[in-house]
C-alpha cells in the first residue's frame, strides 16, 4: 500500500469518526406528542427522571418549559438584533441550549451544583438546570414544582421579578406561560396513557 493511499484511508477514517461523534442539536419530529418524543429522545427522557428524582420537578413540567424556551434545540439561541435594520448589533440576550439560560445564571447553578463542567446543550444538564432553578423558586417564592405555569414566570421574569409581580403588565408573557401550564397537563397525560410515567 503506498503512502498516499495510507494517507487517504486516514484521512477517510478520521472523517468517519468525526461524523460519529458530535452532538446533534436537531428537535424531535412531534412535539405535541410526549410519548413519540420520548421514543425518539430516550436519552430525554432518562435526563429528566434523573432530575424529578433529585429536584421534584415533573417530568412533563421540565418538558413544557424546554418546549417554550427552545423547542428542544440544543444549540438555540436568541435572535440577531440589527440597528437600521442591517447592521449588526449581536444577539439579544446570551440565552442558549435547551433551557435557555443566560450566561449568568448558568455561572450561578454552575457553582450552587459545583458542576463547572455543566453545558447548556447537553440535555442531562439543561434540565438539571431546571430542576435546580425550580429548587430556588420554591425557596424563594413558594411556588410548587408542579406549577408549571407560575415556575415558567419566575423563569422568565427571574425570582426577584416574579416576586415584584413584573410579569402582570406582559400579557403576552402570561398568555406563553398559561400555554406552558397547559402543555405541562397534556404531556402529563400522554406520558400516563403510554405508561411512561
Amino acid at each position: 500500500m503506498s503512502s498516499l493511499t495510507r494517507l487517504l484511508a486516514a484521512v477517510a477514517l478520521l472523517g468517519a469518526l468525526a461524523s460519529c461523534g458530535g452532538r446533534s442539536y436537531d428537535p424531535p419530529r412531534n412535539l405535541d406528542d410526549a410519548c413519540a418524543l420520548a421514543g425518539e429522545r430516550p436519552e430525554y427522557l432518562r435526563a429528566m427522571r434523573t432530575t424529578e428524582r433529585r429536584w421534584n420537578v415533573p417530568v412533563p413540567v421540565q418538558m413544557a418549559i424546554i418546549h417554550a424556551e427552545s423547542r428542544f434545540r440544543g444549540d438555540a439561541r436568541t435572535p440577531h438584533r440589527y440597528a437600521l435594520g442591517v447592521i449588526p448589533m449581536g444577539r439579544q440576550s446570551s440565552a442558549y441550549g435547551y433551557s435557555q439560560a443566560l450566561d449568568g445564571t448558568w455561572e450561578e447553578y454552575q457553582t450552587a451544583t459545583r458542576n463547572r463542567r455543566a453545558e447548556r446543550d447537553d440535555i442531562r444538564d439543561a434540565s438539571d438546570f431546571i430542576g435546580w432553578y425550580a429548587s430556588e423558586a420554591r425557596r424563594l417564592n413558594g411556588i410548587q414544582p408542579s406549577d408549571a405555569r407560575n415556575l415558567y414566570l419566575a423563569y422568565h421574569e427571574g425570582n426577584a421579578g416574579f416576586a415584584r409581580g413584573s410579569y402582570r403588565n406582559q400579557t403576552w408573557l402570561v398568555t406563553v406561560a398559561n400555554r406552558v401550564g397547559e402543555r405541562a397537563v397534556m404531556y402529563d397525560a400522554q406520558l400516563r396513557a403510554c405508561r411512561r410515567r
